[in-house]
């Protein structure tokens, strides 16, 4: 008998659920969101990271303003690298975008390449000092090339012993 009140309980939605934490709910939703076809998820990735490209090329254009207004090329060109890092997620899925990107040999190279995004979107927009945007880009460029690194098997060894034998450290 109880097993029928608990039945006619579920399909009335009376029976208690229990209640998830907020990152399981984020992922259900987002799961839930994204269920594309393997075509869409390729078209997707294309216009995003080519639209991400694209924002990036043409933030050059306002290089020369940078002096009188450093928000005009911060701006597009960190919005070019955000839309071109996150054309991957239509590939991989956000959850398992975020998950490699937190992984132990990327971790370091994602946390400054973000860091180095707000203090971009910072700098050229609340301080508005060129240099400061410039080091700040050229900060997020590094790290950026770091995080793309680790996806290629021994790329950072390789690069790692090439500056040091250039530069004789």
């Amino acid at each position: 008998m109880e097993g029928v009140r608990n039945s006619f309980k579920r399909l009335t939605g009376q029976e208690q659920q229990q209640s998830k934490g907020w990152w399981d709910e984020m992922k259900d939703d987002i799961n839930q969101s994204c269920s594309l076809t393997m075509q869409q998820r390729l078209w997707g990735f294309g216009i995003c990271f080519t639209v991400g490209v694209l924002c990036t090329f043409l933030s050059t254009l306002a290089l020369p303003a940078i002096l009188i207004r450093p928000e005009k090329f911060a701006i597009p060109y960190t919005l070019g690298n955000l839309l071109a890092l996150g054309s991957t997620a239509f590939i991989i899925g956000p959850c398992r975008q975020i998950r490699s990107m937190v992984k132990r040999t990327r971790i370091l190279a994602t946390i400054i390449y973000v860091v180095a995004m707000g203090m971009t979107l910072f700098c050229a927009i609340k301080i508005r000092k060129a240099p400061l945007v410039l080091i700040c880009i050229f900060i997020q460029f590094c790290a950026l090339i770091w995080y793309c690194l680790s996806y290629i098997p021994y790329a950072r060894r390789f690069v790692r012993s090439c500056c040091e034998s250039t530069l004789g450290v």
